[in-house]
């Protein structure tokens, strides 16, 4: 998977496509026939298409969980297409209204409300109600971002919390045996892992790369403001948040730790500080666990941790991944497609896609003991308890995350906390009624 898509590091803005999504509403409105008789669903054959962002190693595991399902079948086939997860964004409407779209796709979590929206997807609460569809062992924060105006509309493939990935080398040289499990003594290691070793007052190894905007799965600063106590928008995503003290107190907090320690460079987007990291020129990153591969890769002997716990929590945003249904299926072929995801759900195969995937499991019942055979899987299962999905159910998430990058980075370089946070209030509150 290129996860660089998925995180973005920055979220695409929102389509500019109000003809096609009258063309899409009013095109699927119809396009779901009256029901045959139950027998007759039963026996047909059915051919579904599922489109996915999933082009690594994870690409090829789902692809096998697939033909499996397709094995077990008589009369069910599914057939994947491998696009990026930008090209199933661009093109995803498009399809839909030409009734030439995909049955099933997978997108990234921030876009599921979006094509909810639209009436572009199918309402799956009544697929949660039936204990076929195995989804009552699913975690309840990964479900919750497949939740949109009270309605699921999605099942949970991927749920995984940012976490820090640390050069075990630097450490060592710097005399640092343990992780940090506080803020404070996240900030204490930074300043010892940070070099200034020509005396020119520009490190030439920071302690920690941290992004001021644009960072990897928009979660960082949605993470750091949670483990002060803060929050973005209310539970329900309807009233900004951000304007709140504890929000102030957190970029008060790092922009001293970033201007007067120098712990880490400003102006910094995910991607420069991954390019950071596997330079060996930063201890610390706050990343996904792609990160894990890329660090090998550059022989980085790396650690993974959690992000280290605020003065109320220790919280981590999640990457996520949905997997929907859409409107243009009859009512044959959304059967079909819930069998499919009746069958990912089981533990079985959640077991085989976390192992093969990388990313931790969805389900409750299985534990880092289950999934030991991936270290790092492993790793981000234990950290995974305090993982918290990022503005689930909120439409215009490109609106929301624009105005928090620009508190951010502009506090970041010597702006008013407060005054950035009272501007992003009224430009989140914008967004959330847009």
């Amino acid at each position: 998977m290129t996860f660089g898509a998925v995180s973005g590091y920055s979220v695409k803005k929102l389509m500019s496509v109000a003809v096609a999504a009258t063309v899409v509403a009013i095109g699927l409105s119809g396009c779901s026939s009256a029901a045959s008789s139950s027998s007759e669903q039963s026996n047909a054959k059915v051919a579904l298409t599922f489109w996915h962002g999933y082009t690594e190693a994870d690409g090829k595991v789902l692809d096998t969980i697939v033909k499996d399902f397709n094995a077990s079948q008589k009369n069910i086939t599914i057939s994947t297409q491998t696009k990026t997860w930008a090209v199933i964004d661009d093109t995803l409407l498009p399809a839909l209204s030409s009734k030439s779209g995909p049955d099933i796709v997978a997108m990234t979590s921030d876009r599921l409300p979006v094509y909810a929206q639209k009436k572009a997807l199918v309402d799956l609460d009544s697929f949660y109600a039936e204990s076929s569809s195995n989804t009552s062992s699913l975690k309840s924060e990964a479900v919750g971002m497949e939740t949109v105006n009270g309605k699921k509309y999605g099942v949970p493939s991927g749920f995984v919390p940012l976490s820090v990935i640390y050069n075990k080398t630097l450490f060592a040289q710097a005399g640092i045996a343990t992780f940090p499990t506080t803020w404070s003594e996240w900030v204490a290691d930074a300043k010892k892992l940070t070099i200034d070793s020509s005396g020119s007052g520009t490190p030439t190894q920071y302690g920690l790369a941290l992004p001021d905007h644009a960072t990897v799965g928009n979660g960082i600063w949605p993470s750091l403001f949670e483990g002060n106590g803060g929050s973005i928008t209310n539970a329900n995503g309807t009233k900004a948040t951000i304007a709140s003290k504890a929000n102030v107190d957190t970029l008060t907090y790092w922009a001293k730790a970033i201007q007067k320690d120098k712990i880490s460079p400003t102006g910094l987007d995910g991607i420069a500080a991954d390019k950071l990291f596997t330079a060996g020129k930063t201890a610390m990153e706050v990343g996904g666990p792609w990160m894990a591969s890329v660090a090998t890769a550059a022989n980085i002997n790396y650690g993974l941790a959690a992000i280290p716990a605020g003065p109320k929590a220790q919280s981590a945003s999640a990457i996520g991944i949905s997997l929907a249904v859409t409107a243009q299926t009859d009512p044959v072929k959304q059967q079909a497609a819930k069998k499919f995801l009746a069958y990912f759900n089981m533990k079985t195969t959640a077991i085989k896609w976390a192992l093969g995937s990388g990313w931790p499991p969805l389900r409750t019942d299985i534990s880092a003991g289950d999934v030991s055979a991936n270290a790092t899987v492993a790793t981000l299962t234990q950290i995974a308890p305090n993982t918290v999905a990022l503005l689930p159910g909120v439409v215009n998430s490109t609106g929301v995350l624009t105005a928090i990058d620009t508190a951010t980075q502009k506090a970041m370089a010597g702006g008013d906390p407060q005054k950035l946070l009272d501007d992003a209030q009224s430009s989140i509150q914008q967004a959330l009624k847009g």
